[in-house]
């Protein structure tokens, strides 16, 4: 058996994985931001010892669930990771982190990414990106301008998950899925880039080693195993959350895509090259599996924004919200329906704009809260019909399109999603566990014997069985194509006063 552990942004999930390809238990803990500093609205941080004490929550949890179900954790063979991308965990030469992590949708940066573009031209070739203020190399530039202090004492530069791996082995490493986030690494080779370190005051010695997901990094440590009653299992080194994604959603080659629907919203298309489209803010990074790469678009705020018009618009929860504009959706779609801009984090693909912001527009009179709720869905998807648009111009169109995330078991949104995008999306098994099944999927295929005569990865990796298919409907694909016309220009109008 295996354990996938993903440290996301508003919690971490630990899941059990047998070699039947069965999750056998699974354990969550719930984080928060850290309050915002006033004054300063794009600032997200994290506290490094929060990420411990949820981890170690799940992963109890977990074991307490095992055991009560006969299963005896010294059983357990690996431990994969995944997690949160790009945050920015530094710590100084005794292994203490030095501040807050500065998270994966912190906007603080957005001047040092041009002037990183400035000092290495060529890095779009390099990265395959865009700089971007959610990227980890403008933080460490804005930490060296702003708290030169603390910058000064860096020893080493952290991805999140590698961070809790650092505390589950005393292993500085990462992978190259999620080392592709930071900015830092010649994509293409899978490799560090010096210049690019350089142009941000760094060196490869403060870099944490780098390896395929599947390659195993190190082995838990024996304190730890011995308190929760496991061997010093290997940790294999995982993949960022989005690769680990695709890896639970058997999304592992070419012409396969999936959609997540989480706190952000990515679409995530696998392809056996290196290929980029960086002028959309498209990304270009490694795929968790050695030889492999994707393209993904990346809007900051998705099933985010069903919590924040929940809250504003007073429903208890997101499924009340849901419920309402479900009803009001079968009245038929109303061509002057408000319209919803889904930035309220700025916004990376296609506008890369941290400074765009959320708005509602088109209110009158007999506006209701249920329209509201409608627009908010819609607003989301129109986002990433524009992020589908942007890998594809790239030239990678998928022939299979997999829904994942909390927002996917939705039947009423799947089916809108489909009806803005004109694509044909399926909801498969086991799409609610995401990033924690591909971690640990990565963990039992670094046990695997290479020399193994079967198809290992169809083994490990199959595409999962499709519980509901959504059909795009031509007559509401037609009436979403004038309203999208109208989101899209209604942004472009009002970018110049999210600026001031």
């Amino acid at each position: 058996m295996f354990i996938g552990i993903d440290l996301g942004t508003s919690g971490v999930k630990a899941i059990l994985l047998d070699r039947s390809n069965r999750v056998l238990a699974s354990a969550s803990a719930p984080l928060a931001l850290l309050a915002q500093t006033p004054g300063h609205s794009v600032w997200r941080e994290q506290n490094p010892d929060d990420w411990w004490t949820a981890s170690e929550q799940a992963i109890v949890g977990l074991l307490a669930q095992a055991r009560e179900r006969g299963i005896d954790p010294a059983a357990i063979e690996a431990i994969g990771l995944t997690g949160q991308m790009h945050g920015a965990t530094v710590l100084d030469a005794g292994g203490r982190v030095l501040r807050p992590a500065i998270l994966w949708n912190d906007g603080r940066s957005f001047a040092e990414c041009a002037e990183l573009e400035r000092r290495v031209p060529t890095s779009r070739q390099i990265t395959g990106n865009l700089m971007m203020p959610g990227f980890t190399a403008p933080k460490l530039l804005w930490l060296s301008r702003h708290e030169p202090e603390i910058f000064g004492r860096i020893a080493m530069v952290l991805l999140p998950k590698d961070w809790l791996r650092y505390r589950l082995t005393g292993v500085y490493a990462s992978d190259v899925s999620d080392a592709a986030g930071t900015l830092w690494l010649d994509v293409g080779r899978r490799d560090w880039n010096d210049a690019l370190l350089a142009a941000t005051g760094l060196t490869r010695r403060q870099m944490p080693a780098l390896f395929e997901g599947t390659q195993v990094t190190g082995t838990l440590a024996a304190d730890l195993a011995q308190r929760w009653g496991l061997k010093p299992v290997p940790v294999v080194a995982g993949a960022s959350d989005n690769a680990a994604g695709a890896i639970g959603a058997g999304v592992v080659k070419s012409g396969q895509a999936m959609l997540s629907l989480g706190t952000s919203g990515v679409y995530f298309a696998a392809c056996d090259g290196f290929h980029a489209n960086p002028e959309r803010a498209v990304h270009s990074f490694c795929h968790a599996l050695p030889g492999t790469w994707h393209l993904m678009s990346v809007m900051l705020s998705a099933a985010a924004c069903l919590d924040f018009s929940a809250q504003l618009t007073g429903y208890h929860d997101v499924p009340a919200l849901l419920a309402d504009a479900e009803a009001l959706d079968a009245q038929g779609l109303v061509a002057g329906a408000p319209l919803f801009l889904p930035y309220l984090s700025g916004e990376r693909t296609p506008h890369n704009d941290p400074h765009a912001q959320g708005v509602f527009f088109g209110l009158h009179a007999a506006t209701t809260r249920a329209d509201l709720a409608r627009s908010t869905l819609e607003g989301v998807g129109f986002g990433l019909c524009d992020g589908i648009d942007a890998v594809e111009a790239a030239g990678f169109i998928a022939d299979d399109i997999t829904l994942i995330g909390g927002g996917s078991r939705s039947a009423y949104w799947a089916q809108m999603l489909a009806d803005i995008s004109g694509r044909r999306l399926a909801r498969r098994q086991g799409g609610d566990v995401g990033p924690a099944l591909g971690a640990a999927r990565l963990a039992w295929l670094g046990m695997v014997d290479p020399s193994a005569g079967h198809d290992v990865l169809a083994e490990i990796c199959p595409v999962p069985e499709c519980i509901a298919v959504y059909e795009p409907d031509a007559a509401r694909h037609a009436v979403y194509g004038v309203r999208r016309q109208k989101f899209q220009q209604l942004y472009r109008q009002l970018q110049s006063l999210f600026a001031q």
